[in-house]
């Protein structure tokens, strides 16, 4: 999608007034759609479709050994495929050097056991724990895929059940685990702090949420911002082009205000369970 000068002057003034194209504001996103439990072999899944943008995420268990240097904490580990049928982009290395950078932030918003505990996931101190592997497949890509893709996440791990275990019997460097037999006696996650990405662009002196393919042409600098809670797990800056000081504090205000927003409406709706809902307007 390759947008003429008169198209991105458009967009350009439109912001500037406060109204885009599509009839949003500023700080307002596209509609979107969740499906929570729909890969029947994964411990956990969920489909989000944010406009046109159409993401997939299953996540696998599996036993693993702690890192030495983190003896009480088990693993989350993530895997980005870019589907060479979502965009052209992704033909060549595009959609490779995507995945490596989609996955190198959402392990760093992940980093800290604030976002989420991975101690719960340790068996035995140093010796087993649970690996997450959080596999996300790139379906088809309408712009702000970042957001798009930690909102999958989240809820992915919402959905994931942990078996329980009925026990560990150690006998020298062996360790075995007996886990139930029951496919319902699980545990759930606490998701509740894991992270939102909130995707702020700059588009001639004003900042914007969720941009559309059109909008990120137009775009002078953007940056990810990942917000846990009340607070920021990481800042990114993606793409080309650079930002003020002054305009970088601007965005970092807006990403954390719409992703608290952002939060409080996944949470709402995936505690609300069944496993189709519309997210709807963020306002």
């Amino acid at each position: 999608m390759s947008l003429s000068e008169a198209e991105k002057t458009f967009i350009l003034h439109g912001v500037a007034e406060n109204f885009r194209i599509d009839g949003r504001d500023r700080e307002g996103y596209r509609p979107m759609e969740i499906e929570t439990d729909i890969v029947q072999h994964a411990f956990g899944s969920a489909r989000l479709r944010l406009a046109n943008t159409d993401v997939l995420v299953a996540v696998k268990i599996e036993v693993d050994t702690p890192l030495p240097e983190k003896p009480f904490e088990g693993k989350i580990e993530f895997f980005v495929d870019c589907s060479a049928n979502a965009t052209p982009d992704f033909e060549g290395r595009g959609g490779e050097d995507l995945a490596v950078e989609l996955s190198n932030i959402l392990s760093s918003a992940y980093g800290s056991y604030k976002t989420l505990d991975l101690r719960k996931l340790c068996i035995l101190k140093g010796k087993k724990c649970w690996k997450l592997l959080v596999d996300i497949l790139i379906l088809e890509c309408g712009g702000n895929l970042f957001d798009a893709v930690s909102l999958a996440v989240k809820a992915a791990l919402y959905n994931t059940q942990v078996p329980k275990i009925q026990a560990v019997n150690v006998d020298g460097d062996n360790v075995e685990i007996e886990v139930s037999d029951n496919v319902f006696d699980c545990e759930s996650l606490d998701i509740t702090n894991a992270p939102v990405l909130v995707t702020v662009c700059k588009i001639g002196e004003c900042c914007i949420v969720d941009p559309s393919l059109g909008e990120e042409q137009c775009t002078v600098g953007s940056v990810v911002v990942s917000v846990s809670g009340d607070s920021f797990s990481t800042i990114t800056s993606i793409g080309t082009g650079s930002l003020h000081e002054e305009t970088l504090f601007e965005c970092l205000d807006l990403g954390q205000k719409v992703g608290i927003r952002l939060n409080s409406a996944l949470m709402e709706i995936l505690s609300q369970i069944p496993a189709h809902q519309d997210i709807g307007f963020l306002k």
